[in-house]
């Protein structure tokens, strides 16, 4: 049987064209949320399509999610999540039979092979009382969690089929090496901060300030979820004016009404920063980004 070469070369390159596809369709990653987004960005290869859910200015704690992105979910290859103690709006979903081999949680109970890490979560989660029953979930802010996060993210991406192994190593190690030198230059940037008495509206910035050195006095709402009670919002404005220079950190996710009934005749300095990365171009640097950021808004408001 003669077989015509010219379509022969043509079924070749729509076969080629299928397998290409194929691979490209096998690179769809959804994170819930942007910190993380900007983490699978800083290791994956380049051609990694990934959907973010919770858009900027919204919050993971009271989030709906769309039909669309129902969707994006129910065709990912990989879905990251910090965990049922932030985005519980996700928890039945991903914890079904369909999606729960497919979903990565990283939050501090899900921690992977660092023990250190694990103790060092441990320690913090007994000195502060946090919502979701004493666990903060927060922990993309503080960068050495973070990259145990972006490890952990490349181990989970080298199992799907075609990746390129030795790329992801490559772009980790990129990145561990980014963020070491953003962190020594942050941890300069933000000693004026010291003596500073920060205070935030919940209790996200904890982890951040502590790898950094500066002090967290106060927490209007251990739970964003619920509204701070009269005698807690007492408590926590006598705090504000027994405070050495009182910098109070809001987020642009909840409202500003609480905010300025509290600050009501004090001396205090406001500063808004967003731990949920809402104004970063997602991009391989977004991370690094994102850290310098943290520091640049809180330095400029809160610097005496």
């Amino acid at each position: 049987m003669n077989t015509n070469p010219r379509l022969s070369g043509v079924i070749a390159s729509l076969l080629l064209i299928s397998l290409s596809l194929n691979a490209a369709a096998a690179n769809r990653v959804v994170t819930s949320i942007k910190p993380l987004e900007l983490l699978v960005r800083a290791v994956a290869e380049e051609d990694v399509e990934v959907t973010n859910l919770v858009p900027s200015g919204s919050s993971p704690h009271t989030y709906t999610m769309k039909p669309s992105q129902r969707r994006a979910l129910e065709n990912a290859d990989r879905v990251f999540w910090v965990g049922p103690q932030l985005e519980s709006f996700l928890t039945r979903l991903l914890e079904g039979e369909e999606l729960r081999r497919r979903t990565l949680a990283l939050g501090p109970e899900h921690a992977g092979g660092d023990e250190h890490h694990r103790e060092e979560a441990g320690r913090h989660n007994e000195a502060h009382g946090h919502a979701n029953g004493g666990t903060d979930p927060h922990l993309w802010l503080d960068p050495v969690l973070a990259l145990e996060m972006a490890e952990r993210i490349a181990r989970s991406l080298s199992e799907l089929p075609g990746a390129d192994t030795a790329r992801l190593e490559q772009r980790l190690g990129q990145f561990r090496e980014k963020l070491a030198v953003a962190e020594s230059e942050i941890r300069k940037k933000l000693q004026p901060l010291e003596a500073i008495s920060l205070f935030t509206y919940h209790d996200a910035f904890r982890r951040y300030a502590e790898h950094y050195g500066l002090k967290v006095d106060g927490v209007l709402t251990f739970n964003p979820e619920v509204s701070p009670g009269a005698r807690h919002m007492a408590e926590v404005q006598q705090q504000l004016r027994n405070a050495n220079n009182p910098c109070l950190l809001t987020e642009p996710q909840f409202q500003r009404e609480w905010w300025r009934g509290i600050s009501s005749g004090i001396d205090i300095t406001l500063a808004e920063w967003d731990p949920l990365a809402g104004d970063i171009t997602p991009s391989a640097n977004g991370y690094i980004d994102f850290q310098h950021k943290i520091a640049d808004s809180v330095l400029a408001a809160c610097r005496t």
